[in-house]
C-alpha cells in the first residue's frame, strides 16, 4: 500500500467529563485542540440513575465519575463553543439515554445545526447494566422498548446517528470470558433487533441494523482479544445474514469502538499500566479486517483516582503515535491465512455459539439475565483465584513487588480530585434553573411524557418538548419510574457455598470457632452505599465470605446510608463491610458512621473497600473505620481472616 492509499486513522476519544459542564467544556475544547477527533463524555451517575444533583441518593456523588446534567442549562455549557454539526459525540448514557439525546437534540438545534446531519453515538444498552455496571431504572421489559424508541426515532430524524451501542466492555470488567463476551453481547444486539422489526418499515430494517455498533473491551492477552475482535465480525455478519435476512453486506459490518481494559490496571507499580494499555490498544488496531473505528484509552492512573489532564494527554499521544510515526497504515490485514489464528478465531465462535444457544434456549437475553448474571460472578471468580495462586502473574501484584518508587506519583498522589464544593455550585444553579423556568410549560410538558409513556408511543418526540420546556433529569426519570415501575437487578451471589473450597480450611475453621464463641453464625453484611454500580469486589468478597462459612447479607447496588444501618441494626450483623469506587467515600462513610453510632452500633467493625487515596484512608481511619482495603488488596483471603478478627468477641494476641 502507498503512502497516498495509506487507511484513515480511527476516532482518537478520551472519556471524559468531571465536575460541571463549564469545567468539562473547557476540558474538551483542550483535548481537540490537543488532536482528539471525537468526543466521549462521561456523565456523573446521578445523571446517569435519573437522579437531580440535590436528591439524596445523589450526596457525595455530584461530579465525580463524570458532568453532571440536570436540564437543558447544563447541556448547552457542555457544548458551548463545540459546534455540533461537526462533531462525532459518543455518550456513555444507558437508562437516561433518550433524555441525554433529547438534550443534545436540543442544543444543537439552538446552535443551528441541522438535525439530521448529526453524528455519534448514544450506548443506550440497558441489559449489560443489569449484569456489571447498575445504572438501571426500570425492569428489563420497558427499558428495552425505550432503547428501541431511540433507534426507531433516528431512523429517519437523525440517520447518521449510531442509537445504540451494544456494551461489551463491562461484561470483560466484570470478569466474563471472551466466549462469554461475545454471546451475551451478541444476545443483546438481537433483542433489541427482534424488538426493532415491530417498530420500522422492513425495508427500513437492514439500514438500521447496519447502525447497531458495539463498544468492546480488550484485554492484556492481545492475541487472544485480537482474535475475539476478528470472531466479533464473523459472527455479527453471520447473525445479521442468516437469522435477519440481511443480504447487503455493509449493513452486515461489525462497527465497533473499545476502551481498552481497567480492570487490569493496577495500584501497585501504576507505571507498569502504560506498557499495559498500549499492547492492549494493538489487539483492537493490529488486524485492518477486525480495526476499531474509535479508540478511547484510560490514563495509567486510574486504578489510584482521578486522571489529570496530562494523564489524559499521554494516552492520546499513544494513539497518535501508532496510527502516524509508524507504518501500520500502509497494509493490508496482517494476520489473514495465519493458521494460528484462524484455529482461536475458530474456537472462540464455536464457544461464543454454544453460549448463545444456550440463552436462545431460555429466551434469548431478557429472559436469561439472571443466569447471565450468575456467570459472570462465578468467572470473575475463577480469574481472581488464579491470580491469587499466581497461577495467572500479575507484574508488581502477585510477582515481583519489590520496586523503586514512582516518580510519577508526586505530592499531589497523581490523581486530579473534585472540589467537594462543586456539589453546592452545581445544586445552587439547579434552584436557579427551577424557579426562572415556565412552571406550567414544564407541568404540561410533563403530562404529556407520561401519556405517551402509558400508551406505548415512542418517548422521543414528547422527551425533545420536555427538555427544550425546562424538564429536569430527575423529573424525566421520575415520569420512568412512576409509569414503568423500578427494578433491582440479581447479585449472582447464590446463598449456596460454591465448591471452590480449595485452601479455605484454616479459614472455614477459624468461622466456626468464632461462632461458637459469639452464639450464632457470624453474620458479614456487605453494602453498596450511594450510586456506585461497579459491584465486582463486593460480589467477589460476598461470596468469598459465604464460602469460609459466615452468615452473609447482600442486596446489592444503590442503598442509602440509613438503609444499610438499618439492615445492620436488624440482622444484628458482627461486621459491615462497605464498598464504593465512584470516589464518594467520604460523605457516605462519615454517614454510615454517623447513623451507626446514632443505632447503638458503635462497636460493631466497619470495614471499607474502593479506589481510596491514602490520605482519605488515614481520615476513614481517625473516623472509626477498621481497614481499609483498595485493588492492591488482591487477596481475599486475608481480607477474611481480618474480619474474622474482627468479630471474635475475645480476640487473641496476634502470634
Amino acid at each position: 500500500m502507498t503512502e497516498t492509499t495509506k487507511d484513515k486513522p480511527w476516532l482518537f476519544r478520551t472519556y471524559a467529563g468531571h465536575s460541571t459542564a463549564a469545567k468539562s467544556n473547557a476540558l474538551y475544547r483542550s483535548n481537540l485542540a490537543k488532536g482528539q477527533t471525537g468526543l466521549s463524555v462521561a456523565f456523573d451517575l446521578p445523571t446517569q440513575t435519573g437522579y437531580d444533583s440535590d436528591h439524596v441518593l445523589a450526596r457525595g456523588e455530584v461530579g465525580k465519575v463524570g458532568v453532571p446534567i440536570c436540564h437543558l442549562g447544563d447541556m448547552r455549557a457542555l457544548f458551548a463553543d463545540i459546534p455540533l454539526d461537526r462533531m462525532n459525540t459518543s455518550m456513555t448514557i444507558n437508562a437516561t439515554a433518550p433524555w441525554l439525546l433529547a438534550l443534545y437534540i436540543a442544543v444543537a438545534e439552538e446552535q443551528g445545526a441541522e438535525v439530521a446531519a448529526l453524528q455519534g453515538t448514544v450506548q443506550n444498552d440497558i441489559i449489560k447494566e443489569y449484569l456489571s455496571r447498575g445504572t438501571y431504572i426500570c425492569p428489563p421489559k420497558p427499558s428495552l422498548r425505550m432503547i428501541t424508541d431511540v433507534a426507531a426515532y433516528t431512523a429517519s430524524a437523525l440517520p447518521k446517528w449510531n442509537p445504540m451501542n451494544v456494551c461489551s466492555y463491562h461484561l470483560q470488567e466484570a470478569g466474563a470470558t471472551p466466549e462469554q463476551e461475545l454471546a451475551f453481547a451478541l444476545a443483546t444486539a438481537c433483542a433489541v433487533l427482534d424488538d426493532l422489526q415491530r417498530k420500522v418499515p422492513a425495508e427500513a430494517f437492514p439500514a438500521m441494523a447496519g447502525r447497531i455498533s458495539f463498544f468492546v473491551n480488550a484485554g492484556i492477552r492481545f492475541v487472544t482479544e485480537m482474535c475475539k475482535m476478528r470472531a466479533f465480525t464473523e459472527l455479527w455478519d453471520e447473525i445479521c445474514r442468516d437469522r435477519y435476512g440481511i443480504e447487503e453486506p455493509k449493513y452486515r459490518r461489525f462497527r465497533y469502538g473499545v476502551q481498552v481494559n481497567s480492570l487490569g490496571l493496577t495500584e501497585q507499580q501504576p507505571e507498569n499500566n502504560v506498557y499495559r494499555i498500549l499492547l492492549e490498544m494493538l489487539a483492537v488496531t493490529l488486524s485492518k479486517n477486525a480495526r476499531a473505528r474509535a479508540v478511547q484509552l484510560p490514563a495509567w492512573n486510574e486504578a489510584l483516582g482521578l486522571p489529570r489532564p496530562w494523564d489524559q494527554q499521554w494516552s492520546l499521544r499513544m494513539q497518535q503515535i501508532l496510527a502516524y510515526e509508524t507504518d501500520l497504515l500502509e497494509y493490508g490485514d496482517l494476520f489473514d491465512g495465519n493458521p494460528a489464528v484462524a484455529a482461536k478465531v475458530a474456537a472462540l465462535k464455536d464457544g461464543a455459539r454454544a453460549e448463545l444457544a444456550t440463552l436462545d434456549g431460555m429466551g434469548g437475553a431478557i429472559a436469561a439475565i439472571e443466569y447471565m448474571k450468575a456467570r459472570l460472578v462465578e468467572a470473575n471468580a475463577e480469574r481472581l483465584a488464579r491470580i491469587e495462586s499466581e497461577e495467572t502473574v500479575v507484574v508488581g501484584v502477585n510477582r515481583w513487588r519489590e520496586a523503586e518508587a514512582s516518580p510519577l506519583v508526586g505530592c499531589d498522589g497523581g490523581i486530579m480530585t473534585v472540589d467537594p464544593a462543586v456539589e453546592a455550585d452545581q445544586v445552587a444553579r439547579l434552584s436557579a434553573w427551577r424557579a426562572e423556568r415556565d412552571g406550567a410549560a414544564v407541568a404540561a410538558a410533563l403530562a404529556e411524557l407520561r401519556r405517551v409513556a402509558e400508551t406505548g408511543e415512542n418517548v422521543m418526540p414528547a422527551s425533545i418538548a420536555a427538555a427544550k420546556a425546562g424538564v429536569t433529569t430527575g423529573e424525566w426519570a421520575g415520569v420512568m419510574r412512576a409509569v414503568h415501575g423500578e427494578y433491582r437487578g440479581p447479585t449472582g451471589v447464590s446463598a449456596s457455598p460454591s465448591n471452590r473450597t480449595e485452601g479455605l480450611d484454616e479459614i472455614r475453621e477459624a468461622v466456626d470457632a468464632v461462632s461458637t464463641r459469639l452464639g450464632r453464625r457470624l453474620k458479614f453484611l456487605v453494602g453498596k452505599p450511594g450510586l456506585d454500580g461497579h459491584s465486582n469486589g463486593a460480589e467477589q468478597i460476598a461470596c468469598r465470605a459465604r464460602d469460609c462459612g459466615m452468615d452473609i447479607h447482600y442486596e446489592g447496588i444503590r442503598l442509602t446510608p440509613e438503609q444499610i444501618v438499618a439492615a445492620a441494626a436488624e440482622d444484628g450483623a458482627h461486621v459491615v463491610g462497605l464498598s464504593i469506587l465512584s470516589g464518594s467515600h467520604m460523605p457516605l462513610i462519615e454517614e454510615v458512621m454517623e447513623r451507626m453510632r446514632a443505632a447503638g452500633l458503635g462497636e460493631t467493625p466497619v470495614i471499607v473497600g474502593g479506589i481510596i487515596p491514602e490520605d482519605d484512608a488515614a481520615r476513614l481511619l481517625a473516623m472509626g473505620v477498621a481497614r481499609v482495603y483498595t485493588p492492591k488488596d488482591f487477596e481475599l483471603n486475608r481480607i477474611m481472616f481480618d474480619i474474622v478478627a474482627l468479630a471474635d468477641p475475645q480476640p487473641v494476641a496476634a502470634e
